[in-house]
């Protein structure tokens, strides 16, 4: 059975950071962050994600892609049951869950649990791009909807619709996201949205209607 990281990769019970419980620990960060990512009292399984999106056991002790935790069968089946945490536990620290029958995966990011790492481009003008998330290639993906990317000014970070039981926004990867900038227009200028998007030499206005919900909730 799928459900348990255990079924990929061995992991030990262990004492999380300035807390007394055990349990086993799942942690989503990048290979450059030195930092140490302090996470709090649980009873289930606790992840982490950043940004730039590897996933790690908490005591490895070489963080790097030979080391990052990649099987596609794993992240597919967790991604599928990721959601908004609608239980009464650790849903301030931890807004996201990822269910496998009695098992509870509780999730925190640093942004957006949902983050794009590459895009699949259809192989003929009937079939269109998709959006491919969690390094699970075509697995995991969403149609590409090239009027609907968004970018805040403030942050420099771009967004595309993502599954809405996950929140309806993901973010793309740091990489990819300083490609699709250099299409950008701001007709507006550069302290607000870009107004515009140029996809393979077709120039779309941009909706931002993720803009608003994203301005929403912070």
């Amino acid at each position: 059975m799928l459900c348990s990281a255990k079924a990929i990769i061995a992991l030990r019970s262990r004492t999380v950071a300035r807390t007394k419980n055990t349990g086993i620990l799942l942690l989503y960060r990048s290979p450059r962050t030195s930092k140490p990512v302090e996470l709090g009292k649980h009873g289930s399984n606790l992840n982490y994600f950043d940004h730039i999106y590897y996933l790690f056991l908490d005591d490895a002790k070489m963080k790097n892609f030979t080391s990052c935790f990649k099987e596609k069968e794993f992240l597919v089946f967790f991604f599928q049951h990721l959601k908004k945490n609608d239980t009464e536990r650790y849903r301030t620290d931890f807004p996201y869950i990822s269910l496998c029958g009695r098992e509870r995966n509780y999730v925190r990011c640093e942004d957006r649990p949902i983050v794009f790492t590459h895009i699949i481009y259809a192989a003929d003008a009937a079939e269109t791009d998709r959006f491919s998330y969690a390094w699970a290639g075509d697995k995991l993906t969403v149609k590409f909807e090239p009027e609907k990317v968004c970018m805040l000014p403030e942050t420099g970070r771009v967004y595309h619709p993502a599954p809405e039981k996950a929140g309806g926004v993901g973010l793309v990867r740091s990489s990819l996201a300083n490609e699709l900038s250099k299409e950008f227009d701001f007709l507006n200028g550069e302290t607000l949205p870009p107004t515009h998007f140029t996809w393979k030499n077709i120039r779309y206005q941009l909706s931002n209607e993720l803009y608003d919900t994203i301005r929403r909730e912070v």
